[in-house]
């Protein structure tokens, strides 16, 4: 029988916290409670950091679980540190001393990286994993340091556009470091799953993945931090926004109408969070065929992204072509722009890399101004 989320509360209540003498969740200090089948998941909140007591409540709340729930039931517990909690608990009139208040202070997230950018699209099946490996690796080219960060939870692509097999290896302080390869600091959830394995997560399980990654990760000093989203405008898309410090977005999208219509919807759901978005890129934007260069067929429609861009008043970052060696290349483990910089494939995807960098370059300067002029 499935567990439900009530009879692991009730259970929680028998676990107080020693200092407050309340139990657990009294206090508030159960975050994000996930319950599938006999798996839970959930974040225990501490207003302080205390690793003995921590895996001592850990212990207790696992116990409780199985004694008053289910004796099968598989518990995954986060510790977080949330140090707001203190002077909630302690009462308002006990304030802090400065030292508490510094400690209090939030950390940046992810202080080595200059710009971090979002590469989304409202529908898949458009090539925004795609569009993302080769950005990654054209930025790259262009001399500066670069991470990209799958966070396609459910359907990772990095691993095969990449040609990743391994293990990514934990320091000391149990951090985990990225894959170099191709140039790009890479970190997908696909290199720590079996590639037949089924994510089935519910969204705060999602958030969470994506928070680690942004903490839990030695990135190191990059220039640019490039986040392959999963696709779609839906709650999880909207929370990883929120949750990520980014400094802009780019938008990709086929030039067919259904396509462009969720392409809209990504643009709205920036704006609503703020995010500059940089532009909209047309992927597949026409065939050609290897034997007649200079044809061109518009088997989607005809600059259909373009004609979108203009209409919402954003930049049009360029089209890449359909065309077999970009997905050859994806599915041999090297992004095009590496295997084959000097073909037009890599050419436009190198193109659009130079232009995001100049709109990111004229944003840092002017955050009211992206201009970005592209002749049909």
């Amino acid at each position: 029988m499935a567990i439900r989320k009530e009879q692991v509360i009730t259970a929680l209540t028998h676990v107080l916290h020693p200092e407050y003498e309340k139990d657990l969740i009294t206090l508030d200090l159960i975050q994000d409670l996930i319950v599938q089948e006999k798996y839970i998941s959930f974040t225990l909140e501490l207003p302080s950091e205390n690793k003995p007591l921590a895996a001592d409540l850990k212990k207790q709340c696992t116990e409780a679980v199985h004694k008053f729930v289910d004796k099968e039931a598989v518990l995954d517990i986060t510790v977080g540190i949330n140090i707001s909690k203190k002077r909630e608990l302690d009462g308002d009139d006990a304030a802090p001393q400065p030292q508490q208040q510094n400690a209090g202070q939030q950390q940046p997230v992810l202080p080595g990286v200059k710009n971090i950018i979002a590469v989304a699209s409202g529908k898949g099946g458009v090539g925004k994993s795609t569009v993302a490996a080769n950005l990654a690796v054209a930025l790259s080219k262009a001399g500066h340091s670069v991470g990209l960060l799958d966070t396609d939870i459910y359907g990772p692509s990095v691993p095969t556009m990449f040609g990743v097999t391994e293990r990514p290896n934990i320091t000391t302080d149990k951090k985990l470091v990225p894959i170099y390869k191709h140039g790009v600091h890479l970190v997908s959830m696909g290199f720590l799953v079996d590639t037949d394995q089924a994510m089935i997560w519910r969204g705060p399980m999602v958030t969470s993945a994506v928070k680690q990654f942004m903490q839990e990760v030695k990135w190191g000093e990059l220039d640019y931090l490039v986040l392959d989203l999963p696709p779609g405008t839906g709650d999880i898309q909207l929370t990883i926004v929120q949750t990520v410090p980014l400094t802009a977005a780019v938008i990709v999208s086929t030039p067919q109408t259904v396509a462009l219509d969720d392409a809209r919807k990504g643009v709205a759901m920036f704006g609503k969070v703020d995010v500059p978005v940089l532009g909209i890129i047309e992927n597949m934007a026409y065939f050609t065929p290897p034997d007649m260069p200079e044809k061109k067929y518009y088997i989607f429609g005809k600059h259909g992204a373009r004609k979108l861009a203009q209409k919402l008043e954003v930049p049009f970052l360029g089209e890449v072509a359909l065309q077999e060696n970009i997905r050859e290349t994806s599915d041999s483990g090297t992004p095009v722009v590496e295997a084959q910089p000097d073909s037009p494939a890599a050419k436009s995807f190198l193109q659009i890399g130079e232009r995001v960098k100049n709109a990111l370059i004229t944003l840092n300067k002017d955050p009211e101004k992206i201009e970005i002029n592209i002749r049909p």
